[in-house]
């Protein structure tokens, strides 16, 4: 069988040249909830991306946000989670911060990940050397550990909405970016220095990114310290997330919990 880390990064490389066709074209939209919108390239990646995985893995699970889950997942041991196109606003609105996302786990915890950035032509991936890299050069975690010298990548959507004002002056600075996945994968790029989501994601937003930052020897929690488990029952992480290095990822963790005054 292929190396799994060259097998994920070919899907993703070929599920990205299929959200090419669509960027900035014709292809239909629809709503699958209030404000979560689908395409014709979410699909059609979808589906390449679990044939091409699955004929190569038959014995795995798959979780996918395009896929009709199945409980049938939750016995495997090994299971892909993958998110074909996270960013479908910004891809929508044509603004380049997307990605195709692929994740493996291993009785819940992140043993792969990579996410392609068709546009820019960015990819993030594990090695099966345990190393992380960034376009094939190994990739490394910002350093510094305190959160006021520091970057924070966060939600288009929540900045919007208001719920960074409280958090102006905790960081250096605030940089909003659309797609989950895409932050967690410039952070572990060492492109940019930390991450936070205030809200609830999906496994399939953060599972690959996550991957990453184990590899570089970070980690993510939610905003409250807890671990993060994958192949759940319910694969809505809750109440929010926060990945980086370990230092910031605590440090963040402790300003929250006085901030919310739990």
């Amino acid at each position: 069988m292929k190396n799994l880390h060259t097998l994920a990064a070919d899907a993703a490389l070929q599920a990205g040249n299929i959200l090419l066709k669509y960027y900035k074209n014709a292809y239909e939209i629809k709503d699958k909830s209030y404000h979560n919108p689908v395409t014709t390239a979410d699909h059609e990646a979808d589906a390449f991306l679990k044939k091409f995985l699955m004929e190569a893995t038959p014995d795995f699970g798959w979780l996918s946000e395009e896929t009709v889950d199945s409980a049938h997942r939750l016995d495997k041991e090994f299971v892909w989670i993958v998110d074909p196109l996270d960013g479908t606003k910004e891809f929508i609105e044509g603004v380049p911060h997307f990605v195709t996302s692929i994740a493996l786990v291993q009785n819940g915890i992140p043993v792969l990940g990579v996410l392609y950035n068709p546009v820019t032509k960015e990819i993030f991936s594990t090695d099966e050397s345990g190393n992380a890299l960034y376009n094939g050069e190994a990739a490394n975690l910002c350093g510094v550990t305190e959160l006021k010298q520091v970057g924070c990548l966060n939600s288009r959507s929540e900045t919007k909405r208001g719920l960074w004002e409280p958090w102006a002056n905790e960081f250096k600075e605030l940089i909003p970016i659309g797609s989950v996945a895409y932050k967690l994968g410039l952070v572990a790029a060492g492109q940019q220095d930390f991450f936070v989501t205030l809200r609830p994601k999906s496994e399939w937003d953060v599972c690959a990114g996550h991957a990453l930052l184990l590899a570089l020897g970070g980690t993510m929690k939610t905003i409250e310290g807890s671990d993060i488990i994958y192949n759940q029952k319910d694969v809505i992480i809750t109440p929010g997330m926060t990945g980086g290095n370990a230092d910031l990822v605590d440090a963040f963790v402790k300003r929250y919990t006085e901030r919310e005054g739990k």
